[in-house]
């Protein structure tokens, strides 16, 4: 089981400290390239170069000195097996990030659309170091895919295993018990009640819990909906705004007037200064340029099947464009990291407008602003979780998995990086974010929904015996054949079978927030469907058992043709 995670730091041994032995100098040392963590170049106008080189257990070793030059040479010498990438923080320093050169492209693997091309590797990015590991998760995927028959250049699946578990800097998984982690022993949860879905929420719905200045009224029941159903199309533009926390829900119309024109003039008062750089300012700028080097790549690989996105010079695509210049601004410490345009480009293509667009991206991010922190916190933090609700419903299933050195569930990277983009069609992934916005029924309920789609997946993966690889390649390829709303309906089971069980470990319910959640089980005489055990909701969480419900396969009212083609698209402009 994963309980822990922790960085793991190599002590050295008489091969790695600088040693005086054997006569040789007492500024001699040895080291290897997997303990270097960065390179410290010397100052301009010195006469001279030199290097430093500083491990990764903070040892900083003594500096080689080039009086004649050349110290080129042996970066050049030492890029043929590690990535150096510039420190933003100082050009003098090279970041080192070691990679393997049969598996690691770059990070665009993640995100991968052959139709656009191959984009080179991005050095200077102060993200794609972090990112980059994952890129061997996937590389190896597509490999498999593509049929790669350089099967003798590749790592067999033991030794992938291990080193993936190294891939991501930072994501260090470590399965030794560590205080704060609950050894989780299988217990009965019991009988899994069936859950149904009702219809989107409608106009008329939406419109009759308005009152006379424009608030929102019963707004706790009305997320209940939403949760239950999601929003019919005409809303969203209305209502992802309040969901996402750009209005307030006691707002009235005059104050979301009012607001709308303050963050008007304050969204383009930032894209005026990115706007307003000139091209002699932007040499001087790397991080800047970087940044735009970056969102120019991903913004023409975004989505473009897509009738918003798609064709040249198309509008949404400049609009994407500049929000994600804008928002460098806004987060400069952040600025823009691979992933960011996937979740934009939905917000975009329902907002039709760049302010209302930017706002509602910003609010997003506050929420996924962890999941593209360099050290990953977040993302380590989230694999645990999942492992422990994972190991709770299924302990078999998780000892399988560990058995084909699967169990640090990296596979599930991607899901949790950008909330399933890249797993649903669009239309769908339109349903499960605002289904995720409610914050219903608990908290974490994303990882509840990596649940229902691995338990899904768990009979094909065990009675095929698929290994290390035959997983990766098996869940990569579920990609766009999701159904999401009986991934809906399961995840709601779950956490509906968890907060009925009295015996729930205590790090379970840390992670689902069920001590002070407004999840509770289902009173006696409401919850239950006599005639086929069918639990409609929690009582106290869902009020809206007399709307008509259907079950996950059903119809929904906002069809492909309707989504796809938005009104209005010519009237995109960009400022």
């Amino acid at each position: 089981m994963i309980n822990a995670v922790s960085f793991k730091k190599k002590p050295h041994t008489n091969g790695d400290a600088p040693s005086h032995r054997n006569g040789k100098s007492k500024w001699s040392f040895l080291f290897s390239l997997t303990d270097l963590k960065s390179i410290k170049q010397n100052k301009e106008g010195m006469g001279w170069s030199y290097l430093v080189f500083c491990l990764k257990d903070d040892v900083v070793l003594p500096a080689l000195h080039f009086h004649q030059g050349d110290s080129k040479l042996l970066i050049d010498s030492l890029e043929k097996y590690v990535v150096l990438c510039e420190s933003p923080q100082d050009k003098r320093i090279l970041l080192v990030n070691c990679q393997n050169k049969s598996l690691s492209q770059s990070f665009e693997n993640l995100l991968d659309e052959p139709a656009y091309g191959l984009i080179q590797k991005i050095k200077k990015d102060p993200y794609t170091a972090t990112m980059v590991g994952f890129s061997k998760v996937t590389n190896y995927i597509f490999d498999s895919l593509r049929g790669n028959d350089s099967s003798t250049h590749q790592r067999p699946p033991s030794e992938m295993a291990d080193f993936l578990s190294d891939a991501i800097p930072g994501l260090k998984i470590n399965q030794q018990e560590e205080p704060g982690f609950e050894v989780i022993t299988r217990i009965d949860l019991g009988e899994r009640p069936v859950v149904q879905r009702r219809e989107p929420v409608s106009l008329e719905e939406w419109t009759k819990n308005i009152d006379s200045e424009g608030r929102i009224l019963n707004v706790e029941n009305m997320k209940q909906m939403i949760f239950r159903g999601g929003l019919s199309h005409v809303l969203r533009k209305q209502a992802w705004k309040f969901l996402l926390g750009y209005f307030p829900w006691d707002s009235t119309k005059e104050e979301r007037t009012l607001l709308q024109k303050q963050k008007t003039d304050e969204y383009f008062r930032m894209k005026l200064q990115w706007k307003s750089v000139s091209e002699e300012q932007e040499k001087r700028n790397s991080r800047l340029r970087d940044y735009r080097s970056l969102i120019e790549k991903d913004v023409n690989r975004t989505d473009r099947t897509n009738k918003f996105y798609e064709g040249q010079d198309n509008p949404g695509l400049i609009l994407l464009h500049d929000i994600l210049m804008t928002y460098c601004m806004y987060d400069f410490d952040l600025g823009y990291v691979q992933g960011m345009s996937d979740l934009l480009s939905p917000l975009l293509y329902v907002m039709e407008n760049e302010v209302d667009a930017f706002w509602c991206f910003a609010s997003y991010m506050d929420q996924m602003h962890q999941n593209f922190e360099e050290q990953m916190h977040s993302m380590k933090t989230q694999l645990i979780q999942l492992s422990t609700l994972l190991r709770l419903l299924d302990s078999g299933f998780c000892s399988y998995l560990e058995s084909q050195d699967s169990g640090y569930l990296y596979f599930c990277f991607r899901w949790l990086l950008i909330r399933f983009k890249r797993e649903f069609s669009f239309l769908d992934i339109l349903r499960l974010w605002e289904v995720m916005w409610t914050e219903l029924p608990c908290k974490n309920f994303h990882l509840l929904l990596c649940c229902a789609i691995l338990e899904s997946e768990k009979q094909q993966i065990m009675e095929k015996h698929y290994g290390f690889s035959e997983i990766l390649k098996h869940i990569n390829e579920l990609s766009m054949k999701i159904d999401v709303e009986d991934v809906l309906c399961k995840a709601e089971a779950i956490s509906l079978q968890m907060v009925k069980c009295k015996e729930l470990p205590q790090a379970v319910c840390e992670i689902l927030g069920l001590q002070d959640s407004e999840v509770t089980t289902p009173d006696s005489d409401t919850g239950e469907d006599e005639n086929a055990g069918i639990i409609s909701c929690p009582t106290s969480a869902f009020q809206s058992n007399s709307l008509p419900t259907h079950a996950a396969t059903g119809s929904r009212d906002d069809s492909p043709t309707q989504i796809l083609a938005p009104p209005n698209v010519s009237r995109l402009t960009s400022a």
